[in-house]
């Protein structure tokens, strides 16, 4: 699997997308745009989205930007 592909077997309410954005720092959301946080380094979004109840193995770190969109 290439970084940044998401698994199809990770159900999409428990997937939690980790990346940059535009300003460099560290964005951890669920894909759905139900949650989510803006850090300053990896280690911490990681621990974040690990932190999460309903996520479970379904962490996939993005190469492109992303952004925290929640809606």
């Amino acid at each position: 699997m290439k970084l940044g592909e998401i698994p199809s077997r990770i159900p999409a309410a428990g997937r939690v997308l980790l990346g940059r954005n535009r300003q460099g720092t560290w964005v951890a959301r669920d894909q759905n745009g139900s949650f989510g946080g803006v850090f300053v380094n990896r280690a911490q979004a990681l621990k974040y989205a690990r932190s999460i109840g309903q996520v479970s193995g379904g962490i996939v770190e993005l190469a492109e930007e992303i952004e925290l969109d929640i809606f």
